[in-house]
């Protein structure tokens, strides 16, 4: 085939467009602004917001009911400090399932949805948001760089790395925030190995089919992870700290502890949301497994508190967001306790808590609530639009 100048310089100018992305070439399109177009969008300068997702699923009983807590801080110090909506619900409607990855989406969306795995694959949990996230909203209204919007999630739950953006055409994944995992250090280590060159042949041929693995998953990035040189840098001073072994940092929900407090000292996110997990390990079918879970969550959440606390940039300018992605059944014949997949009612009972400027403190508030209105309420703190959100703002949590 015989191309001309022009035709190679076409070709040029389309490759280098297709590298920057699709998106960026439509006008109101899901990517960056139009190339040679000024970005209009203005720096934020709201307060910083932490959500906690109270994770892995967890009652009221074991965590804001005061006679029978296994969350002290949250229950008796931090109540205290905000709204504490007691009687916040996952609505009880056809398709709408009490669990993790769903009730994450219906906290950071504001809408109930049906989700099925995007590959089909069976008991799979890769969902995407047909509707913008909390973190396409923010960047959208604001010139907020992604590794400021951070999502801090459980090393076991990869399908769960990608609830960060939707497939909603006017935002999407060039509006995602970063995130901050060990699945995700794994994957920067594998491809530094790999650079190094020093590792010998039959490990180097096993780390690179275990690079292509990864890189074959983020379908929308084009296999390439590209967290930019901020996310990089941070994962450089850990490996530095930690060393490559994993014996080393903590593990489990401390693991997500530790990169909440450093990733607020190093990245500075404005938007920061934290995955607990651990209360799930109660399919294992030990009841302390679900309530020493519990525990370590309020020994993080404290953590957090802290280290907000102790950062100029961030006291007294910082809402959380405390709630749980479900509640668990408080069914006592079940075979393993405190389950959560039969939609029962209790599965359905969840809390949450906002505390920070604006936000009248000691309040418990007695009516019920939506988990969706979670969405609508970090976005009238926040001063950006939600217009997708089917929950309305949590008036109570407004000063």
């Amino acid at each position: 085939m015989n191309i001309d100048a022009a035709g190679w310089a076409a070709v040029a100018r389309r490759d280098f467009l297709k590298g920057l992305g699709a998106g960026a070439m439509a006008l109101g399109g899901a990517g960056l602004p139009v190339i040679g177009a000024a970005d209009t969008r203005p720096e934020y300068r709201g307060p910083n917001v932490v959500i906690i997702r109270y994770g892995g699923g967890a009652r009221r009983r074991e965590s804001i009911e005061v006679g029978t807590t296994y969350s002290p801080f949250l229950c008796h110090e931090l109540v205290k400090r905000g709204t504490l909506f007691k009687r916040m619900e996952i609505t009880e409607m056809e398709g709408v399932e009490t669990s993790h990855a769903q009730g994450t989406l219906f906290i950071i969306t504001g809408k109930y949805d049906k989700y099925k795995d995007i590959g089909n694959k069976f008991l799979g949990a890769r969902f995407e948001a047909k509707v913008p996230t909390l973190f396409e909203y923010l960047r959208k209204a604001y010139h907020v760089p992604s590794h400021r919007t951070l999502t801090i999630n459980c090393e076991d739950r990869p399908d769960e790395e990608f609830l960060s953006f939707s497939s909603h055409h006017h935002y999407g994944v060039d509006y995602r925030s970063n995130v901050l995992s060990l699945y995700r250090f794994k994957a920067f280590l594998l491809e530094r190995q790999v650079k190094e060159g020093k590792l010998g042949e039959k490990e180097l041929a096993e780390r690179r089919k275990a690079l292509e693995k990864w890189e074959k998953v983020d379908y929308r990035t084009g296999g390439k992870d590209q967290q930019g040189r901020e996310i990089e840098g941070f994962w450089e001073r850990w490996r530095e700290y930690y060393g490559d072994t994993g014996f080393v940092n903590p593990r489990g929900d401390r693991l997500l502890t530790e990169l909440a407090v450093r990733s607020l000292k190093e990245l500075r996110p404005r938007l920061l949301m934290v995955n607990y997990t651990d209360c799930d390990y109660v399919h294992w079918g030990n009841m302390s497994h679900y309530t020493r879970a519990v525990a370590i969550m309020d020994e993080g959440i404290k953590q957090i508190v802290a280290a907000v606390e102790a950062n100029e940039e961030y006291h007294g300018n910082t809402i959380f967001v405390v709630v749980p992605d479900c509640g668990r059944d408080s069914n006592p014949f079940a075979a393993v306790p405190c389950q959560h997949h039969f939609n029962s009612r209790s599965a359905r009972e969840i809390f949450a808590l906002l505390v920070g400027p604006g936000i009248p403190q000691g309040v418990a508030v007695e009516k019920r609530v939506e988990q969706i209105s979670v969405a609508a309420t970090v976005g009238h703190f926040m001063k950006f639009k939600t217009e997708m959100a089917e929950g309305p703002v949590l008036a109570e949590a407004v000063a």
